[in-house]
């Protein structure tokens, strides 16, 4: 497994888009996510587990890209021509093809086995926490994005603008990921970082002269 970690990891920095918050440290967090995920499920984190989740990323179209729903698919084309080489079996080929496809938030497709549902949760998992808050602000950055609302930057009296607004983007989507963990252990890790998050939305709005609602995004 070594061996093929360290193949896998080459093979994909020659990849990766220009993205700090989809890049190989990325994928490095992830697998690790990965390992430990399987580890609180009690599964062993082999070798197609390890390829799904050092290829899921390669295809990274923009968050406002009207294609964005198909990436995921496009990322498990391009892996299945990348993994050619490798003794993978066709049941491991589609073990891996299905693990990345179903890991997108945007394409929404169900995970039918415990590869994929690891996958899904540790990608998510990595958009929580301390690392989860440096990813959003470098997405939101790179998309040309504000911070916050000045005069409402918890949406009490207006809709949810997570297209303008990074801060947005929390109540929209991240703070809602504990949730949707499909094990019991991305689900405790996810509750975890999602603390981290909301106290640093705490002292943001104490720094900006507001007040966060009880259980804002939650």
């Amino acid at each position: 497994m070594a061996d093929l970690h360290q193949q896998f990891r080459r093979i994909v920095a020659d990849h990766m888009a220009n993205d700090a918050a989809h890049d190989l440290a990325h994928l490095d967090r992830v697998w690790r996510n990965c390992q430990q995920i399987a580890e609180g499920e009690g599964v062993v984190a082999g070798s197609t587990l390890l390829a799904a989740a050092y290829f899921h990323d390669l295809v990274n179209l923009p968050k406002d890209d009207p294609n964005r729903v198909g990436a995921s698919t496009m990322s498990a084309d391009a892996a299945e021509g990348l993994l050619a080489p490798f003794s993978f079996s066709e049941e491991g080929i589609a073990t891996i093809r299905h693990a990345i496809e179903a890991h997108s938030y945007f394409a929404n497709i169900p995970a039918r086995n415990i590869e994929a549902k690891i996958l899904r949760d540790a990608d998510r998992l990595d958009a929580l926490g301390a690392i989860g808050i440096a990813r959003a602000f470098a997405v939101a950055g790179s998309l040309g994005r504000e911070l916050y609302n000045p005069t409402d930057p918890f949406p009490t009296i207006r809709a949810l603008d997570d297209l303008r607004f990074s801060i947005d983007h929390w109540a929209a989507k991240l703070l809602k990921l504990p949730r949707k963990m499909s094990t019991d252990t991305a689900r405790k890790l996810a509750t975890e970082r999602a603390a981290i998050m909301c106290r640093f939305l705490e002292n943001l709005a104490n720094e900006i002269g507001h007040k966060l609602p009880e259980n804002w995004g939650g």
